[in-house]
């Protein structure tokens, strides 16, 4: 009977297998009722494939394949249609062999970032810009100084890269023992700096342009396919990557060592290990497959160090895929990525908005695989805040506020007419950072996509009640409130690094999906005006550069309110330990929706009077690439702090003009900027906070210095005690 009940039992488990996979017959049925040539077998080889593939796992990894066949099936289905959209199974093979070769390229960039980030735990965001440099740097090589395409290569990669990784490694090894949030921005900072360096030695006027590194019009026919011989370099240079990278980390010392030291590299320093030349290593190696996979993507393009940054940086979402440290599933994500791309080439329909699905592409593969990582464990931090500027009371508040209006009516009148345009961007630039100093500085929580409300609200102004009311404004911030809900609802799982990823995701999708939406702005613009109050019209330059500083003073003053309330002790209880939040009963996740909101609303605001100072408002003026901007000059002016919030956006405001009056020398002011990011990259509290401290040291000086204490004297000793007597009676 036991053994009829054994059998029993695994003909069930057999049963509910090929239950399980049901999808492939639908999608042969499918393709039958659609299509009759060998495309009829696609679902029938999928289910064998899977099948076979189950029976061949030992039973832990038979369920998690299980647990994974809703994915499968999705991905299944996707494919099959595709499948059907190509005019044959020829032209579906070559946009496959294209989409593969696409995303080897990927797979070596990605592979880089999830070797950085497996053996010394940092997330390189400057990983794009390496690849850029290091592109720049062969064209210097091959094309202006007319080197061998082998040499120039062999220097990039063996020479230039390693010393960029180097150099990174000496940056980022002061900053080991820093918040998540600390080695972000510093890693940000790198990628302003080298964009900054490619403007500067290499002006746009250049149009520099670096041909195939195989020749042109070479393809190889593989049956119906017809790669380049660069996708098939890609090919091949990949799969050496991945088998060698493979046997660096698990079948040598070396990569033993590396494993180890990002764990704990006072314990391999105790084993023999050597934390500081591993940590070398591993940014060197870094940087040479950045170079590598920027070479291979720059070939027969245009040179554009923003747009050869984060077309590298497309390579985010396969390293995600691979939870930043498996190998093999970095470089299935980065295949699929790669099919992705091609196959939305023939699948989806020729129109304008699934052509802004197509450019989305590798922004939503980042997001969706951000929404598959497991939720963060609520992070424990410190028992005692970050030391903060003094926050002054209401009265103080208000006061200040009054003073700061008037010096800008004082400006108003005595700045150049010219220069009021620049002014009045720093005010709003001011404005949109106090959005950052509310979420970022006050609550921890990283955001990279401020100028999506931002755009948001500017469209929101000129659409409705006439593009210049008092009505139209509130609307502006009322329209971002959604979109920062709907960022907060990853926030509740995600924090730090995976943070700052998804919330770069959502500004890189929304781009191409909202803002370029024809309902929105498309490839037109809206026309915004100027705000016309009680009467009270704003259309002069003088007029409306006060009314924004009138809008900075008071959402400053909201701020600081919030700041000094119950609402903002959570916030610095949030940012300080959500472990200690929860046991404390505060409720970490409706916090995080009402500060995302607040944030939203507030650039929303600033939004609508960024729109009326240009008039109109495009997808121009709002790419994703200005939100790492943004953050960095709010890291530089100070986050934590209002006054930082003004400093920064004075800053900020200086690239557009830079760029109008000296277009030469805007390279030079990303690399500034960048530097003192780095130099203030343990001073949470920016510029600003060096001028509080410098300000409290000149007050204390100026004290009189107070007397000194007269000794004391010294304590008499304790008088005996006196032992009480009583009499008793005779």
């Amino acid at each position: 009977m036991a053994t009829v009940g054994v059998q029993v039992a695994d003909l069930r488990n057999r049963y509910e297998r090929w239950v399980r996979w049901w999808w492939p017959v639908l999608i042969t049925l499918f393709f039958f009722a659609r299509a009759h040539d060998l495309r009829v077998f696609f679902g029938l080889v999928v289910g064998g494939l899977g099948l076979l593939i189950e029976r061949s796992l030992p039973e832990d990894r038979r369920a998690r394949l299980d647990a994974a066949l809703p994915a499968i099936a999705a991905l299944s289905l996707a494919l099959a249609y595709s499948f059907l959209q190509a005019s044959d199974a020829g032209d579906f093979f070559n946009f496959t062999v294209i989409g593969i070769a696409e995303g080897c390229v990927f797979a070596i960039a990605a592979s880089g970032l999830v070797l950085t980030y497996a053996t010394t735990g940092v997330f390189n965001f400057a990983h794009g810009a390496v690849g850029m440099i290091s592109a720049y740097v062969f064209y210097t090589f091959s094309q202006q100084l007319s080197w061998p395409v082998p040499i120039a290569i062999f220097i990039t990669l063996f020479v230039f890269a390693p010393l960029v990784g180097l150099l990174i490694e000496r940056v980022m090894r002061s900053f080991r023992d820093a918040p998540v949030q600390t080695a972000v921005v510093v890693t940000i900072a790198l990628t302003v700096l080298l964009i900054g360096v490619a403007q500067k030695l290499y002006p746009a006027s250049d149009a520099a342009t670096l041909p195939k590194l195989l020749g042109e019009n070479h393809n190889l026919k593989i049956g119906p396919a017809n790669p380049t011989y660069d996708n098939v370099l890609a090919l091949v240079l990949a799969v050496t990557v991945a088998v060698l990278l493979r046997f660096l980390l698990f079948g040598s010392r070396t990569g033993t060592a590396m494993r180890a030291v990002v764990d704990n590299p006072t314990l391999a320093a105790l084993n023999g290990a050597q934390p500081v030349a591993i940590a070398r290593y591993s940014w060197m190696l870094g940087s040479v497959l950045a170079a590598l996979a920027g070479i291979l993507l720059a070939s027969g393009t245009n040179l554009d160090p923003i747009v050869l940054t984060f077309f590298v940086a497309g390579a985010y979402g396969a390293a995600v895929v691979g939870k930043l440290k498996s190998l093999p599933l970095t470089f299935a994500g980065a295949i699929a990525l790669g099919i992705a791309k091609n196959f939305a080439l023939f699948a989806l329909p020729p129109d304008q908005v699934w052509q802004s699905v197509r450019n989305a592409i590798p922004g939503i593969f980042l997001f969706g695989a951000l929404l598959l990582v497991p939720a963060a464990k609520l992070s424990v931090g410190r028992v005692v805040g970050r030391q903060t500027p003094r926050v002054p009371g209401l009265t103080s508040s208000l006061a200040r506020a009054a003073v700061f209006v008037g010096l800008v009516v004082l400006v108003s009148r005595v700045a150049p007419a010219d220069r009021m345009t620049d002014l009045t961007r720093g005010m709003i630039y001011a404005l949109l950072l106090l959005s950052l100093v509310l979420l970022t500085g006050f609550s921890g929580q990283i955001s990279l996509c401020q100028y999506v409300f931002m755009a948001i609200g500017a469209w929101a102004m000129g659409s409705t009640f006439g593009g210049n009311s008092l009505l139209g404004m509130l609307v502006a911030g009322l329209a971002a409130v959604p979109l920062g809900v709907l960022v907060a609802l990853p926030a509740l799982r995600l924090q730090g690094l995976y943070l700052a990823l998804v919330t770069f995701g959502f500004a890189t999708v929304a781009r191409d999906l909202v803002l370029e939406n024809p309902r929105v702005f498309g490839e037109g613009s809206v026309d915004v005006g100027r705000l016309h109050l009680f009467g009270i019209n704003a259309q002069s330059n003088e007029a409306f550069f006060v009314l924004c500083g009138v809008t900075f003073a008071l959402v400053a003053v909201v701020v600081l309110v919030l700041k000094r309330g119950p609402f903002g002790r959570r916030l610095a209880a949030l940012r300080d330990s959500q472990a200690a939040c929860a046991t404390l009963g505060l409720n970490v996740n409706n916090t995080k929706l009402v500060v995302f909101a607040l944030s939203a609303f507030i650039a929303g605001v600033a939004g609508a009077l960024f729109g009326g100072l240009n008039s109109l408002a495009n997808t121009i003026q709002f790419e994703p690439i200005f939100n790492i901007i943004l953050l960095l000059f709010a890291v530089v002016g100070g986050v934590t702090t209002v006054s930082g919030a003004f400093i920064g956006g004075a800053l900020f405001a200086m690239l557009p003009f830079v760029q109008s009056e000296y277009p030469d020398q805007a390279g030079l002011v990303f690399a500034i900027v960048a530097v003192a990011a780095v130099a203030l990259g343990k001073q949470p509290n920016g510029i600003a906070g060096v001028l509080y401290s410098r300000l409290d040291g000149l007050r204390g000086a100026s004290r009189p210095a107070a007397p000194a204490p007269a000794p004391a004297a010294r304590p008499a000793a304790p008088a005996a005690p006196v032992k009480e007597v009583s009499s008793a009676p005779a």
